[in-house]
C-alpha cells in the first residue's frame, strides 16, 4: 500500500542559486511555470546561511531566517520579488561557516 501525501509540492521549472559570502547577495525570485511570482518557494542551503525576502535590494543580516546546512524551508512570498542571503555567523562569534549555496525553487501548487 502506498502513502498519500496531504500537501505534496510540485516544482516544474528551474530555480536560482546564490553563493553566500561575508557580504549579503541578492537575486530575483524564480518565476513559476505561468511566469508569475510564486506564492511559495522552497529554500535550501549547503552551508548555514541567513536569508531575507524583500523588494528592491534586500540585504540579509546575521539575525535573519537561519537555514542550516542540508535544511529546507518553505516560505510564503507575500508578493515579494527578491531574496537575499549571507553566511551565517556561528553563535555571533565572528567565525563564519564558509561559502555555501542557497538554492531557491518556485512551487507550483500554491
Amino acid at each position: 500500500m502506498s502513502n498519500t501525501l496531504t500537501n505534496p509540492i510540485t516544482v516544474t521549472v528551474t530555480g536560482i542559486s546564490i553563493t553566500t559570502s561575508i557580504a549579503s547577495a541578492n537575486a530575483t525570485l524564480p518565476l513559476d511555470s505561468a511566469g508569475n511570482v510564486p506564492k511559495y518557494i522552497r529554500v535550501a542551503a549547503t552551508s548555514a546561511a541567513c536569508v531575507r525576502l524583500g523588494n528592491g535590494t534586500p540585504v540579509a543580516v546575521n539575525t535573519d531566517l537561519l537555514v542550516g546546512p542540508g535544511d529546507t524551508v518553505i516560505l510564503a512570498t507575500g508578493g515579494l520579488t527578491k531574496i537575499a542571503a549571507i553566511w551565517a555567523d556561528a553563535a555571533g562569534s565572528g567565525v563564519f561557516t564558509g561559502a555555501g549555496r542557497v538554492q531557491v525553487s518556485p512551487m507550483e501548487n500554491a
